[in-house]
């Protein structure tokens, strides 16, 4: 069913394209609440950046029976993380915030922990847990968002099915590592 506009409405339709230039993609009829929105993108933002540096540090540290295959596992998924961070910045730019990098915070805004390991099944089961925390985050943070944002719920649910690949890639392999 499409939408038909008299033409009142394309009109006033134009108008409003023309006000307000400065808010770019967001337009009168945005109804989230975006400070609060921008916040949850931010907290997403640094849960992604922690995730990228642990990952990162695994995938070096990586060592003993299977080690190459865990790590290059592990490789994968931090450049994964970086590419949600990437999108959740480029989004939060969009929605006319400031996407915050700063070392300084970024432990105490992600939900996951950077975890250091000592071993290869210390590794998996951090990451394994990191993995859920982000699921749980985004779960909610698209519910918050309800029908509000599609764009940013879509974009999220797209980062989200991958999270969800990850965990099950790190399940296994963890139930491997305990099988053998």
């Amino acid at each position: 069913m499409s939408t038909q506009f008299n033409t009142t409405e394309v009109q006033v339709l134009r108008r409003e394209a023309r006000e307000h230039l400065d808010q770019g993609a967001v337009t009168s009829n945005y109804e989230a609440d975006r400070g609060e929105l921008l916040e949850q993108l931010n907290q997403a933002l640094a849960t992604e950046l922690v995730c990228v540096l642990r990952y990162r540090r695994h995938y070096f540290m990586a060592n003993g029976i299977n080690s190459r295959a865990v790590a290059e596992e592990f490789l994968t998924h931090s450049n994964e993380e970086l590419a949600h961070a990437d999108i959740l910045a480029a989004r939060i730019v969009q929605l006319g915030g400031e996407p915050d990098f700063t070392p300084d915070t970024l432990q105490r805004r992600s939900h996951a922990e950077y975890f250091a390991g000592t071993n290869l099944e210390d590794m998996i089961r951090e990451n394994l847990v990191a993995e859920r925390i982000a699921i749980q985050s985004y779960r909610e943070t698209i519910q918050n968002i309800g029908d509000k944002d599609s764009t940013t719920s879509d974009l999220l649910k797209r980062i989200l099915a991958v999270e969800e690949e990850h965990a099950e890639d790190l399940a296994s392999l963890l139930s491997g590592m305990q099988h053998a």
